[in-house]
């Protein structure tokens, strides 16, 4: 299937090809461990106030990385939902207003995105897929 969602959830071995090339293969849990865990996404009005990485680096001894294309606050979640309130704690006594967060575990989408560089796209008739190629 060209469908990520349903290989996640159907399949046992799982290989991702682009453009016609095997680009990596195994379980799900294990192309998704090559990206890493489970991560909390914190949105604040300014994520490179140093309030804020300040913050976040007390409680995890690291900076936080940056999701450019979002605005977000990226911060390893190796406890989980532990994590996700143990970082809303460390904001409110940074006083750091939350606009968005969430606890984010890796999709399919995300390893694609990893190791090609660009998103998975959807299933076009072949006409489609050959003028496409010619164009590139």
């Amino acid at each position: 299937t060209q469908y990520l969602e349903e290989a996640d959830f159907l399949a046992d071995t799982i290989g991702v090809i682009d453009h016609g090339r095997l680009i990596a293969e195994g379980t799900s849990d294990s192309l998704k461990e090559t990206i890493g865990g489970v991560v909390v996404q914190l949105g604040v009005e300014d994520p490179y106030c140093a309030d804020a990485i300040t913050a976040i680096n007390n409680l995890t001894g690291s900076d936080p990385l940056h999701d450019e294309d979002r605005g977000l606050l990226v911060v390893p979640a190796k406890d989980g939902s532990r994590s996700l309130v143990e970082v809303v704690r460390a904001m409110d006594e940074a006083s750091i207003p939350i606009l968005d967060i969430e606890l984010h575990k890796p999709t399919l989408d995300d390893v694609f995105l990893s190791i090609t560089g660009h998103a998975a796209e959807p299933d076009r008739p072949a006409g489609d897929q050959q003028e496409r190629e010619v164009a590139r």
